[in-house]
């Protein structure tokens, strides 16, 4: 921080007086269009206040089925279209696209739209700290829980990290504070959101199959930043060079040249960045830096994301499967100097990998990848210094990988893609990773 910043507040009981008052929420009967987690969080939360209100999905998502035991009217595998004419206002989950023909129904109506993120911080007077960006939300979301939890404060961990915002407007701690999640699907559909802390990580392309340029996808993470006041906090990463928009205060978190002498338990610089993010955030919000400082040197990172799965011969496995765009599998090469065979691959998302080509040369001594991303990469990468194999599966690029490496290597999955050419999820990759991990002969 600058020398003309606000000091600091340090308090092990801190309150945070700076809440903004919530606006109401709009009128039913109400339709919540997306029943997977958040859409059944938001219309459970929405009957429970006595209103009306009706579901639908283009699908039959796991439990949906059950709605209807709540007294909510459910419409799996339909397209909702005779639904609008009975409701005043939508609730969009957020992974259903602009373009669904409901929703398109629904604008044309003149219904009000509302994603689930803004409808649960509307029923919710605990103060927010939202954490955006295009990698490591997750892990930062995570350490923040861990900061709160070293200083004995209450908390709720919430938004794309797992659990809705609306599962806890029910019985919320009122003295909780609710550390956020927030992707750039759930800011879209938001119009009034603003957090008390908001943290910007970074900003690199990701999701070009659903955004038409990279500045929209740029925009989408800065929205909740531009209806922020005086009073609240607007935090960015040392990777920003760019200001925040907005009337909040601003903190850059630089880090250049940090030595991590042991302070920070996470590895990888790109840890290092997420830490000192998280750190700030937490201070600026009253915290007790003991708390911080215990966090920072214990927290170990999460499930997925350049996770320490074992080392089997000399030889040690990452799993960092949450790696899933091309800036964050870089991230992940940064934590190294050669001697790491690297496993990519999975399904493509409109992107390109040439951008690895020289940390895959500075890294690597073997390239495996595998399914559908694995000619694209392939050619994208085109003359590697490094020996490059192609696979259709991940087991075999595995197999390999673990047949070639010699003791003091590293054998990292860090993919670059998303992983639904062959896995549900990037977790079910990284189970399988880990599974093939404990198989090996010891």
């Amino acid at each position: 921080m600058n020398a003309a910043d606000p000091p600091i507040k340090s308090s092990p009981t801190p309150s945070f007086e700076r809440v903004l008052p919530r606006p109401e929420l709009p009128q039913g009967p109400f339709l919540v269009v997306g029943l997977a987690r958040s859409g059944q969080a938001a219309a459970q939360m929405l009957v429970s206040r006595g209103t009306e209100v009706f579901g639908v999905d283009s699908g039959t998502p796991h439990d949906s089925e059950t709605l209807g035991d709540f007294g909510i009217e459910a419409h799996l595998a339909s397209d909702g279209l005779d639904l609008v004419d009975r409701v005043q206002t939508v609730i969009k989950s957020p992974g259903v696209p602009e373009h669904a023909p409901v929703i398109v129904a629904a604008k044309q109506a003149g219904k009000t739209i509302l994603g689930e993120l803004e409808l649960g911080w509307r029923l919710i007077d605990n103060p927010v700290i939202a954490v955006t960006g295009t990698n490591g939300k997750t892990t930062t979301t995570t350490l923040l829980g861990a900061i709160y939890e070293a200083a004995d404060l209450p908390y709720e961990l919430a938004g794309n990290i797992g659990t809705p915002l609306c599962a806890l407007a029910a019985g919320i701690d009122p003295d909780a504070t609710v550390i956020c999640e927030v992707s750039s699907f759930q800011l879209d559909d938001a119009d009034a959101f603003t957090p008390e802390c908001g943290v910007l990580l970074n900003v690199t392309e990701d999701h070009m199959d659903r955004y038409e340029s990279f500045a929209s996808y740029r925009d989408s993470k800065l929205s909740m930043f531009a209806r922020q006041g005086p009073g609240q906090f607007a935090i960015s990463g040392p990777a920003i060079d760019f200001d925040l928009p907005g009337g909040g205060f601003k903190a850059r978190v630089l880090s250049e040249g940090f030595e991590n002498n042991g302070a920070i338990a996470m590895r990888g610089r790109h840890n290092i960045d997420n830490a000192l993010t998280a750190a700030h955030a937490a201070l600026l919000m009253g915290v007790d830096p003991a708390a911080v400082e215990s966090a920072l040197a214990t927290f170990a990172g999460v499930e997925h994301r350049m996770e320490f799965v074992g080392t089997v011969d000399g030889v040690e496995y990452i799993n960092d499967s949450k790696a899933t765009n091309v800036d964050a599998a870089l991230a992940a090469l940064a934590s190294f100097d050669g001697d790491v065979h690297v496993i990519l691959g999975g399904s493509v998302k409109n992107q390109r990998f040439d951008g690895l080509a020289e940390a895959l040369s500075r890294a690597s001594a073997g390239v495996y990848a595998y399914g559908d991303a694995a000619p694209v990469i392939a050619r994208d990468v085109e003359g590697l210094a490094a020996p490059f194999q192609s696979f259709a599966t991940m087991d075999e690029a595995f197999s390999a990988a673990a047949s070639n490496a010699t003791s003091g290597q590293t054998v990292l999955l860090s993919p670059a893609c998303a992983s639904f050419d062959l896995y549900d999820n990037y977790e079910r990759r990284g189970e399988a990773f880990k599974a093939h991990v404990a198989a090996l002969p010891r």
